[in-house]
């Protein structure tokens, strides 16, 4: 199954039982991946990871002689799991607070609670917007930047639906930083201007006639453009 931000990954992940090592039988830490590639340069394919940071774990009270013998390292292993998976793998860590920046504590997984809440209540106003037809209430939301991306993506979904001409602007002269997002928001703009039977004047940006020959806010020829 594709998602489309890593909330939604994690919001995931975060309904399933935590593995445990099997090494050592004890619970594995949600870890963050970091964003640099490792290995063959191609990641590790997922943005989280379970982790084993048990000091007492065999894997990593061993790992510390073999990459010595065999690499002459002064490093260890900790057992990683795939979430979801039965697959689990290594590690190499190079102390033994090693990748422990990256795991999803107690506060984290709070902050996900409150977005997860959030995104709800998000959701919830976009529907009786949509009862009511509230386009100016819906853009609101859009630029918000407050409001979590899962509910400004709807959002803009939704403009395109029942927004009105006057919507377009505002659109346009934000920047939304975020692809998914931006997409949206060209295919909503694309939808108004259907519905409308309108489009943009390519030399001024003005909103005119989609049969238009001349601007009537420039006066520029735009028959064929």
């Amino acid at each position: 199954m594709a998602f489309e931000t890593k909330e939604q990954v994690l919001e995931m992940i975060l309904t399933r039982e935590k593995p445990s090592c099997p090494h050592c039988g004890k619970e594995m830490n949600l870890w963050e991946v970091p964003p640099v590639t490792v290995g063959d340069g191609l990641g590790w394919g997922t943005p989280y990871l379970y982790i084993c940071f048990n000091d007492q774990c065999t894997c990593y009270e061993q790992g510390w002689n073999q990459m010595k013998e065999n690499y002459a390292q002064n490093a260890s292993y900790r057992c990683m799991n795939y979430p979801g998976t039965e697959t689990f793998e290594i590690l190499p860590v190079f102390s033994s607070m090693g990748g422990r920046g990256q795991v999803i504590d107690d506060q984290v997984l709070a902050e996900q609670e409150a977005l997860k809440e959030a995104t709800k209540k998000g959701f919830s106003l976009l529907a009786d917007c949509y009862v009511r037809k509230d386009g100016p209430q819906v853009l609101t939301i859009l630029l918000d930047i407050t409001e979590p991306m899962r509910v400004r993506v709807k959002a803009a979904e939704m403009i395109g639906d029942i927004g009105e001409l006057e919507a377009i602007d505002p659109i346009r002269n934000v920047q939304f930083g975020n692809k998914i997002l931006q997409k949206k928001i060209e295919d909503a703009i694309t939808k108004i201007h259907e519905r409308f039977y309108t489009r943009e004047c390519p030399f001024c940006a003005e909103i005119i006639k989609k049969r238009a020959k001349i601007c009537k806010h420039c006066s520029k020829e735009v028959a064929g453009l």
